[in-house]
């Protein structure tokens, strides 16, 4: 795979962030998108903007917690498009609580999105992918090289993807199928917006300065690029290469560091 032109994606959490940013970015370059997530009006406006601009696109909606909506999301790109080339497991939800104060249910629930959202996605699009030697992308996170205090539920699930996904690879060596998992650091995007509360609110605002965090267009280009090159593992900006780095020779260090960043955030639940 030199480029993305003509290649078969589809995309979960594909209504708006990262995903959205993904969908626009690929198709742009000639890439075949089907877009997944639970807003259908969302997904219908994304896809119509697509088409108009000349790109291929295709929707359907999905709430990966669901197995059977997961099949119907990869049927959708093999009934539209005949094959099925790359599959991004974007969908995902954060939190931002002390584990003294969540409620478990919060935890169940970021393992549901973010680790068996990429199960459910992954099992029914891997035949299709072993086919095309195609590809396998986990949006996983700085929290899951490290983890982040005030989010234990979040690294906990991108931990457990990194887990499967690693394994996977693995299982598939001799199948040419390849497996990437992507780590943006703190991105400009609306999941914090939708972070979940101690209690399984969402939060409403982010205690961080968006300005200062990578677009989503920026990530969704240095994805592509990963997949062309079929990296195993793409980090971005100096957070996550440090992160990377720091974690192999002073880990010790990366906790107090890790610690004295997120405990200075606004309403930090760190004390």
């Amino acid at each position: 795979m030199k480029t993305l032109k003509d290649r078969v994606i589809v995309i979960t959490g594909a209504s708006s962030g990262i995903g959205e940013a993904m969908a626009k970015v690929y198709a742009v370059q000639g890439a075949r998108v089907v877009l997944g997530a639970r807003s259908e009006d969302k997904l219908r406006r994304l896809a119509d903007e697509i088409r108009s601009q000349g790109g291929a696109a295709a929707w359907c909606g999905v709430d990966v917690t669901k197995p059977e909506e997961c099949r119907a999301l990869i049927e959708t790109a093999i009934r539209e498009f005949g094959r099925l080339d790359v599959l991004i497991c974007n969908a995902g939800i954060s939190m931002r609580a002390l584990f003294d104060d969540v409620d478990l249910e919060v935890l169940h629930r970021l393992m549901d999105v973010n680790f068996w959202g990429t199960v459910n996605c992954c099992k029914y699009a891997l035949p299709y992918l072993q086919a095309t030697k195609g590809s396998i992308v986990g949006i996983s996170s700085v929290a899951g090289l490290h983890g982040l205090p005030g989010r234990t539920g979040y690294s906990a699930s991108k931990y457990a993807m990194t887990g499967f996904l690693e394994t996977l690879r693995i299982e598939n060596l001799k199948k040419g199928l390849h497996v990437m998992i992507a780590c943006p650091g703190f991105t400009a995007s609306n999941v914090r917006f939708s972070a979940l509360t101690a209690h399984g609110a969402q939060q409403g605002e982010t205690p961080r300065d968006e300005s200062k965090m990578m677009t989503a267009e920026e990530v969704a280009r240095i994805v592509g690029r990963g997949i062309v090159r079929r990296k195993r593992l793409c980090l971005m900006e100096i957070e996550g290469r440090a992160t990377h780095f720091v974690k192999k020779f002073a880990p010790a260090f990366l906790d107090r560091m890790f610690y004295l960043v997120m405990s200075r955030e606004p309403d930090s639940p760190l004390k």
